[in-house]
């Protein structure tokens, strides 16, 4: 319990200063989520791939289960936020507004993401030029995020309606420093409680003895997803629905390009049959349901939108572990 409102605290604390750096360098805090924060977020499932990735080349850890685990782990991520948590998250805000523009900049990339890694896993492994085109591939896209911030910023994109918000933006360079610096400190402080919080999980796992191919996608999927489950939270209870949004997107884009690039890099993955025939085609699919569900409301996502990507879910799973359970 006190990992869990130390997730929340921290988180809360991070989303604030980084809004107010953003508004300091005259950045959207959508545009703040979909890069700063989503790779920070993204830790647990980046380091899980480059411990995995160290044991494989130090012969201690299987290369097909390792494997399997931590690409289980990153999809079944990836599925969770764009299905669960984000549902969650409207329910919490009562309804979320999307820009068109954002739908295309943002949720056609995240969709693209998905089908390159189908595309590369179809050979059966993610191989070290694999991992360069995935790596590259996130470089050029936080590029254009960046270009495209430097063109179409608006200051009304910054207008704050949280009081504590508008109030807390940093005046000067020493206290955008200062400001950096316990916005990485919370950050890593949420990632160390997501840790703890993802190593009960996995106790719990053991001890009522759930096992098999299941456990990446179900159980280390979801801890790994409570970065930004808790910051989307933050965000939505500052009324900065812009930096829940980028976050939740950005990090379906930042799991896969990153963690599995910077891991099939280092040591190669095989690619389990389930993750090629159901998970990445799942992630796929309920990423394009999201954009489609989203176009054709006009932007609006209520809580009848987020009740269909609550329903996603939990097809997505059942069907996981009625057909796919093992690799």
């Amino acid at each position: 319990m006190g990992a869990l409102v130390l997730l929340v605290v921290t988180a809360n604390v991070a989303v604030k200063k980084l809004i107010g750096i953003a508004s300091f360098f005259h950045l959207s805090s959508t545009f703040m989520g979909m890069t700063v924060v989503s790779l920070a977020t993204s830790i647990p499932e980046i380091t899980a791939h480059l411990t995995a990735s160290t044991n494989i080349l130090r012969g201690t850890l299987d290369y097909e289960v390792g494997s399997a685990i931590v690409l289980g782990a990153n999809i079944g991520s990836d599925v969770v936020q764009q299905t669960f948590i984000l549902g969650l998250v409207v329910f919490i805000a009562g309804g979320l507004t999307f820009r068109r523009y954002f739908l295309w900049k943002s949720m056609i990339p995240m969709i693209l993401t998905n089908v390159l890694c189908i595309f590369l896993a179809l050979n059966g492994n993610f191989s070290r030029l694999d991992g360069i085109i995935l790596l590259i591939s996130f470089m050029v896209y936080n590029y254009f995020l960046y270009m495209d911030e430097r063109k179409f910023y608006r200051k009304e994109d910054n207008l704050h309606q949280d009081e504590e918000i508008a109030n807390s933006v940093p005046r000067n360079l020493k206290e955008v420093l200062i400001d950096t610096l316990v916005a990485l400190g919370m950050i890593i402080i949420t990632i160390f409680s997501a840790t703890y919080v993802l190593n009960i999980t996995e106790m719990i796992v053991n001890r009522t003895g759930i096992g098999g191919s299941l456990i990446g996608v179900v159980t280390l999927g979801v801890a790994s997803a409570l970065p930004e489950l808790t910051t989307a939270l933050a965000g939505i209870g500052k009324k900065e629905h812009g930096i829940s949004l980028g976050t939740l997107i950005g990090s379906n884009i930042t799991n896969p390009l990153v963690a599995i690039g910077g891991g099939a890099l280092l040591s190669t993955y095989a690619a389990p049959r389930p993750l090629i025939l159901w998970d990445l085609p799942a992630a796929t699919f309920t990423g394009a349901v999201l954009w489609a569900v989203i176009w054709f409301s006009k932007g609006k996502l209520s809580k009848w939108g987020a009740t269909y990507l609550l329903v996603l879910y939990f097809i997505y799973i059942l069907i996981r572990a009625l057909f796919f359970a093992v690799d």
